[in-house]
């Protein structure tokens, strides 16, 4: 068992260091986005609360099937009539145009961001609004280029996308999606999460900014039923979701057998392996990025921690050592190092599986951290002694939860890696290039970061293998996903 010291008594006391919620301006309540206009929906509504303090934020409509109807039908009036004739430099101008608010506007996003999801306004500050920009300015400049796609000299958009997207990442998640489709001549539907709907409804303002013609971008709100609407809408030529496995299974169903294309980015249990020559410091660093980044909210976390045995203890003494200074708590306090889990149902969930890992054996470790009394929280977890057998090292548990195994060969460490239904992402932490790249070509997943974890950039393709989905989103695969022609 190592003993980690207590934390040493600091120089000076913690002195919190809030964002300011007075750059948002949060309504009471939030119609859908179609055909370039706010209206009423012809559903019901739901509420959307911050899971930090279980605040509710606003009253957002529920599109049913109707709604859906209306929102498809604008955005194929646009293609045709508008967005699909328009030349790529043309289109280009607007996902400019776009960027450019987005950069303008980037503290409000990401405060509302982290209100309505959870994370730590540093991540939404300074990762994921930089990122959505970039997309945009991405993919703009692909726009009069599209005869470069490697998809024939003229390749042509679908259509209509409908597109889904999940609550850990939603602006990012947004951005993905509708940058890519926009610049090759889509138009598109697209339904947010039912917990994070807010900062899409502020993305349709800025839509009206830019003066995107309507119809182009369409936001209906909403939970499943919302979502199997838009999949199972006749008038819709792609179908693109990035969520959970069984909903990806049920997509892939829904779609079978029509001429929709599909793109599904699903979950993951990626393993961060780390050799006896790695950086260990640096490699820790890696670790805990890996997977306290975002609450552990995140389809690529290097959530199964391999480490060759050799090394082990001074891994793992380390890596406590620097879970120890994290700082959870208020999401909007810039010194927050991990914010709030998004929902109860997710905190539940976390909580089923980490008191199972108990169970069967594994030895669990937090370091000592006061939670607040209200909202959805839960520690930095490690747990140790876990085998592949394990349910912790086998399912997603998506939250703050690591599990540690051990290696001794890479060969070894290969098969443990590759010992899961998922294929999302790996990391390899080693100081010899060859067997950085030997590795990537022997682990089973679609992203292999080396000596680092998490890294993003919108000309770099991601997606998976196995039960982690299929196509690939960012890059030029992502604009070809959603052009049609001759390879």
């Amino acid at each position: 068992m190592v003993k980690v010291p207590e934390r040493a008594t600091p120089f000076f006391e913690y002195a919190p260091a809030p964002e300011s919620r007075s750059i948002v301006d949060i309504k009471a309540s939030y119609g859908l986005f179609i055909d370039g206009e706010f209206v009423d929906g012809h559903g019901k509504s739901f509420k959307t609360i911050s899971p930090s303090s279980e605040e509710v934020l606003a009253e957002v409509a529920e599109a049913d099937e109707s709604d859906v109807d209306l929102a498809v039908k604008a955005a194929r009036r646009a293609y045709s009539r508008t967005w699909g004739r328009m030349p790529g430099s043309e289109r280009a101008k607007y996902l400019y145009r776009i960027a450019r608010i987005i950069q303008e506007r980037g503290r409000e996003l990401a405060v509302l961001e982290s209100i309505d999801n959870g994370k730590p306004i540093k991540e939404s500050r300074d990762v994921d609004v930089p990122v959505v920009a970039a997309h945009f300015f991405y993919y703009a400049g692909w726009a009069d280029k599209l005869s470069y796609a490697g998809l024939g000299p003229d390749p042509k958009a679908l259509g209509v996308a409908g597109q889904v997207i999940p609550w850990n990442f939603p602006l990012l998640m947004l951005a993905w999606k509708i940058a890519p489709a926009l610049a090759a001549g889509n138009t598109v539907v697209l339904k947010p999460a039912e917990t994070t709907p807010l900062t899409a409804l502020l993305f349709a303002e800025i839509c009206q900014q830019a003066d995107l013609p309507p119809g182009v971008v369409n936001i209906v709100t909403g939970a499943g039923a919302t979502g199997q609407a838009i999949v199972a809408h006749p008038d819709v030529d792609k179908v693109a979701f990035t969520g959970s496995t069984d909903v990806g299974k049920a997509i892939a169903r829904a779609v079978a057998g029509t001429k929709k294309k599909v793109t599904l980015e699903l979950g993951g249990k990626a393993a961060n392996i780390v050799f006896d020559d790695a950086p260990v410091d640096q490699a820790v660093e890696g670790i805990v990025n890996g997977i306290f980044f975002n609450q552990g909210h995140v389809c690529c976390a290097g959530s199964r921690l391999l480490v060759q045995e050799s090394v082990a203890d001074e891994v793992l003494e380390k890596l406590k050592r620097r879970m120890s200074t994290l700082r959870v708590g208020d999401p909007l306090d810039k010194n927050t190092d991990i914010g709030a889990i998004n929902s109860a149902e997710q905190l539940a969930k976390i909580r089923e599986l980490s008191e199972i890992g108990e169970s069967e054996g594994g030895e669990r470790w937090s370091p000592p951290c006061e939670l607040p009394s209200n909202g959805f929280w839960f520690p930095p977890t490690l747990f140790t002694g876990v085998t592949q057998a394990h349910r912790i090292a086998r399912e997603e548990i998506f939250g703050p939860v690591l599990s540690t195994l051990t290696f001794r060969t890479p060969k070894e460490a290969v098969e443990k890696a590759n010992n899961t239904p998922y294929g999302l992402s790996a990391g390899v932490w080693t100081d010899k290039g060859s067997r950085i790249l030997w590795m990537a070509n022997q682990l089973r997943a679609g992203v292999v970061w080396a000596n680092t974890f998490n890294k993003f950039d919108p000309t770099s393709p991601f997606g998976g293998y196995k039960e982690s989905g299929f196509g690939r989103e960012g890059g030029l695969p992502g604009l070809a996903a959603y052009l049609e022609g001759d390879r």
